[in-house]
């Protein structure tokens, strides 16, 4: 009897032992090559951020993982890649660098160029480089700094939309490394200001994401094109702060961003880093019903005038609707007195 007493109490002792042995834990999985401010990602990259991975929905620069929608949580992880890597190309003395070029040195030390130059040295030609650091140092994501602060910015737009944040538009200065840090300091400013007012006028102050006439909503679906117009006959309406519209617009923006817009225009309305992308490509890229973008024509000294002319010249232009042409001038010439930048000549169209 007590046998059987004492091999109960063990079994009862092992049970309850059992109770309290923990359970192993999963492994982590390992950690994804780390997330680089300066790197370009297209859909399903894989990076890691944080002690976190995640898989890119479309492609991406400079969006940080865990704050950008653009990235999806795939969760924890250990051990691993997780150190931004620099794959960048060797210095070639005499070969042309766009403005926000990263090279690797002779010294094993990386510089990025702050201005477009035609190869000059990156140690002595400071001016035109600016050192630069894989891990996150010196702030990769907005080489030499925007010229527009926060609280100019906010000063600007004192009842914008939250949507139109400017973190979004940081995001999106960075994909485009040329405008406004091509030039003199006054060059540099005078574009940010001649964006910024272009973008007031079409959105009435950043106040709205969509247009707002949806009237017109199924006129800007091109059946010439051979894609069509997948989204529907009323999906390509103005959207954004340069109010991008029409089934083309949205082909032309989405290849050159890498995001299907034409398939999704919506993106542009939810998402503020590319509502503020989709108008720096037309900003920078397009002539629209001028004979040069707006960059252009800014940087190349044409005037804001030649600004209006490449956004809406053929309704506003040459005398046919002035108060628009003043609304535009008056918000460029007040944007520029707020940055501190006198606003230069040509300023009509």
């Amino acid at each position: 009897m007590k046998r059987f007493i004492g091999l109960a109490l063990a079994a009862l002792v092992a049970g309850a032992l059992a109770l309290f042995v923990p359970t192993p834990q999963a492994e982590a999985a390992a950690c994804a090559a780390g997330w680089n401010a300066s790197q370009q990602y297209t859909g399903g990259a894989q990076v890691s951020h944080n002690g976190r991975n995640y898989s890119a929905k479309w492609w991406t620069q400079n969006e940080t993982p865990g704050g950008a929608a653009v990235w999806a949580d795939q969760g924890a992880c250990g051990g691993g890649g997780g150190t931004p890597s620099c794959n960048h190309p060797n210095w070639v003395a005499g070969q042309f660098y766009a403005a926000g070029s990263i090279v690797r040195y002779t010294d094993g030390k990386y510089y990025r160029a702050k201005h477009e130059n035609p190869g000059y040295d990156p140690v002595i030609s400071t001016w035109y480089w600016e050192p630069y650091s894989c891990d996150g140092g010196g702030d990769p994501g907005n080489p030499g700094a925007f010229v527009v602060s926060e609280a100019q910015f906010n000063q600007m737009f004192p009842s914008r939309n939250p949507f139109y944040t400017y973190q979004g538009l940081l995001n999106a200065v960075a994909a485009f490394p040329a405008f406004a840090k091509t030039g003199t300091d006054v060059v540099r400013k005078q574009e940010a200001a001649a964006f910024l007012a272009n973008a007031n006028h079409e959105t009435g102050g950043l106040v709205h994401i969509v247009e707002q006439n949806t009237a017109n909503y199924p006129h800007y679906c091109d059946r010439t094109q051979p894609y069509g117009c997948p989204a529907g006959q009323a999906a390509y309406y103005g959207r954004g702060p340069i109010q991008l519209s029409w089934n083309f617009n949205y082909k032309a923006a989405g290849d050159a961003l890498g995001i299907d817009l034409l398939g999704n225009p919506w993106l542009v309305q939810n998402d503020p880093a590319i509502a503020w992308k989709t108008a720096l490509w037309y900003w920078n890229t397009q002539n629209g019903p001028g004979s040069m973008t707006p960059h252009n024509a800014m940087v190349g000294g044409h005037g804001f005038g030649q600004t209006i002319r490449s956004i809406n010249g053929s309704l506003e232009c040459d005398g046919k609707n002035p108060a628009q042409v003043q609304s535009r001038v008056t918000a460029y010439q007040n944007f520029s007195n707020i940055i501190g930048v006198t606003p230069g000549g040509n300023l009509y169209c």
